[in-house]
């Protein structure tokens, strides 16, 4: 199979491209420099010269602060681009995966959400990936659209890289306690993207590794894991407290049981994942961070 993977550059479509590569599959990544999703005459060009059997839309404006002030380049990405992708998926019949977030619901409640619960997204950036999604829906037949949750990975920059970082010239660190997520890890991710596209089981997942926790949690068992415990203080706050631009979901918890439902594996446990993730980070940076060996 040929699979065009747009923000290859990034955290997830990084892995997505190597999980493609590693099965066979031929893995077209492009970023903004080599496909413009903006343009729609770009998009149609480049899609019919890869002619790919299928399209992964990885690419994304993420930057959920200053999108509250950069409402126009935001939609213009998340949704008119998502919209270019679509048109050409639909005019060259090829299934088209769109990744969205669990930021298009408006987190209140401690339920996980399903798959087709109201969407109801409490900021620009989730409005504009909410957008995304209906005209993925209009548009095509063929079509995933996998909402995904605080997700890391080896390739660009994430909360877990932010921790250690910050962790070198600080002794204490204030983190958010109320929200409460599945941290997920993009190469267990780009697994299961990659065994969906496999496949014509169609329609909206949620993808998470599976257990919650709150960011504070997250960042003391981000420094546990690293052998930091006790080096570094980490107070929770409120969100007013730590207050953010954009507003964010207090319940991003997600209910993964449709992937057993049509045959894909869940996602291991993020603590799991987390432990992998670390040792690998520490392997690609030559043991900079001092990590608890006995775990």
């Amino acid at each position: 199979m040929k699979v065009l993977v747009t923000g290859a550059g990034g955290q997830l479509g990084f892995d997505v491209v190597m999980e493609l590569e590693s099965r066979g599959h031929i893995a077209i990544g492009v970023d903004h420099h080599t496909m413009d999703i903006t343009n729609p005459a770009a998009v149609e060009q480049v899609i019919r010269e890869k002619a790919p059997d299928a399209v992964i839309h990885c690419a994304a404006y993420t930057a959920v602060d200053a999108a509250e002030d950069d409402k126009e380049n935001c939609r213009r990405t998340n949704v008119d681009g998502t919209e270019n992708i679509a048109r050409v998926c639909r005019d060259m019949d090829l299934k088209m995966m769109y990744i969205s977030t669990d930021y298009v619901f408006d987190g209140k409640g401690e339920k996980p959400w399903e798959p087709e619960d109201e969407r109801a997204p409490l900021n620009v950036y989730g409005q504009t990936k909410c957008e995304g999604e209906m005209a993925v829906q209009k548009i095509l037949e063929k079509y995933f659209i996998v909402r995904v949750t605080w997700i890391y990975g080896i390739n660009g920059r994430n909360f877990v890289k932010t921790m250690l970082r910050l962790a070198k010239d600080h002794s204490t660190l204030r983190v958010v306690d109320d929200q409460i997520g599945s941290p997920t890890y993009t190469r267990d991710l780009a697994v299961l993207l990659t065994d969906m596209v496999e496949t014509e089981e169609y329609g909206i997942y949620h993808a998470a590794n599976e257990g919650t926790c709150s960011w504070y949690e997250f960042a003391c068992a981000i420094f546990r894991e690293a052998g930091l415990e006790g080096k570094i203080t980490v107070l929770p706050v409120s969100s007013e407290e730590y207050g953010a631009k954009a507003a964010r979901p207090f319940n991003s918890r997600m209910c993964n049981d449709k992937l057993e439902r049509n045959g894909f594996h869940r996602l291991p446990d993020w603590q799991d994942a987390l432990k992998r993730y670390l040792k690998l980070l520490a392997e690609q940076q030559g043991n900079e961070f001092c990590f608890n060996q006995q775990r």
